[in-house]
């Protein structure tokens, strides 16, 4: 039986661990990063079950956690986590320059400066991709995994494969992933926005 679980399981590279992580104390092996405003960001146990999750509130401002990391999209194309939404920007919408603000993102950096970044967007339809980015030299290429209101106050599971999304934006193979981010935005908006983080993981396989 353990070796059947086992190999069902397949692998996985915790990127964010929340399961023995102690209200108040942020993960060591991420930094802040802040953009804009004041950063809002905590350690609480409102995860699924009451587990600890990762807490962030944007006023006005535009602040992340991020961290390397060294993986291979080949060997564990799965980027799974989990997250609720609780207060969306008003009139948040990535599509527009001027409204684009976001309660909650992950961006998935690869080591050619390509960026992949996954959102809860308050406007743009669930499923919508497009390239995003007025960073010179980076490329980013949004897609909406949530959309509005209709899943807030509930944790939602995602599972997303990086490698395929790479392969289908920039129309070649995934190089390694250097990098991890997770984001909150409400400056261009002058609104409040707010979520939370639960585990984060990279695995062969979807969970």
């Amino acid at each position: 039986m353990f070796v059947y679980q086992a190999r069902t399981a397949g692998s996985a590279v915790i990127v964010l661990n929340t399961v023995n992580r102690v209200a108040g104390k942020l993960p060591s092996d991420w930094q802040i990063k802040v953009n804009h405003g004041r950063p809002e960001i905590s350690v609480c146990n409102e995860g699924v079950g009451g587990e600890p999750c990762i807490h962030l509130k944007s006023v006005k401002a535009s602040f992340a956690l991020e961290r390397g990391v060294d993986v291979s999209p080949e060997e564990t194309p799965y980027l799974t986590w989990s997250w609720k939404v609780t207060r969306l920007p008003n009139g948040g919408d990535f599509r527009r320059a001027s409204t684009d603000d976001e309660a909650a993102q992950v961006l998935v950096a690869f080591a050619d400066r390509r960026v992949i970044t996954y959102l809860w967007d308050s406007t743009a339809p669930k499923g919508a991709m497009q390239s995003s980015s007025e960073i010179p030299l980076v490329h980013i290429f949004a897609v909406v995994c949530q959309s509005g209101a209709a899943e807030a106050n509930r944790w939602v599971a995602e599972n997303h494969n990086v490698a395929a999304d790479y392969q289908r934006a920039y129309g070649k193979t995934a190089p390694h992933v250097k990098g991890l981010r997770l984001q909150i935005n409400s400056q261009h908006t002058g609104t409040v926005a707010e979520s939370y983080f639960g585990e984060v993981a990279f695995r062969s396989a979807p969970r």
